[in-house]
């Protein structure tokens, strides 16, 4: 279960001193939330999407996919972890060391139980403020995606027609929304062929 352990206004400088690497984390409004070990089917989810996201953006060369771990400055007491970021190339500048020194193009939460309202609540306002162009929230206990895209500095819920779903962001990019919750989901190569056309 995830715990906020630091109740002030934490800087998004102390939060880099205080959380160690590779311990997931997030800093949102001063607040440090430190999350709970993954459960193996959310692993499973989150390393099969990054997966495919990852080859997708590698051989378009879009950008960079970062998986958990990586923090986004976004405010002086802001740094969200999101599980999937998305950073186009032409914001690669912003890659530090320890951080990215500004908000991800795409931002992907895969919800726990103890990250409900987080994710859905404070996280969405956050990224909308922020300019994170889509929010992608993915509940695997609920079988519940949503997709939210920005649109005059506001989020509106994309309709998924189909069960596909066809991100702006990235260009050609479409996710059969029930492979989410299934036991055999479709190999990450195999589906990168079938965006690729191949």
């Amino acid at each position: 279960m995830s715990t906020a352990v630091r109740h002030d206004d934490t800087t998004f400088e102390e939060f880099l001193e205080l959380i160690p690497d590779g311990q997931k984390a997030d800093l949102i409004d001063g607040v440090i939330y430190m999350a709970s070990p993954d459960n193996t089917d959310a692993a499973d989810l989150e390393i099969w999407l990054a997966s495919i996201m990852e080859l997708f953006v590698e051989v378009r060369d879009l950008g960079e996919i970062y998986v958990s771990r990586v923090a986004y400055k976004i405010g002086p007491t802001r740094g969200p972890e999101p599980d999937i970021g998305f950073v186009p190339k032409a914001l690669e500048h912003l890659r530090r060391r320890g951080f990215i020194d500004g908000p991800p193009a795409i931002a992907v939460e895969i919800v726990s139980p103890d990250s409900v309202d987080r994710d859905y609540i404070l996280k969405r306002n956050i990224y909308e403020a922020a300019g994170v162009r889509e929010y992608w929230i993915i509940d695997p206990d609920d079988e519940r995606a949503t997709f939210l895209r920005l649109r005059g500095g506001k989020y509106e819920e994309v309709l998924v027609t189909d069960h596909i779903f066809h991100s702006e962001v990235l260009p050609g990019f479409s996710l059969d929304v029930d492979w989410l919750w299934s036991t055999s989901r479709p190999r990450a190569y195999d589906v990168l062929r079938r965006l690729l056309g191949d």
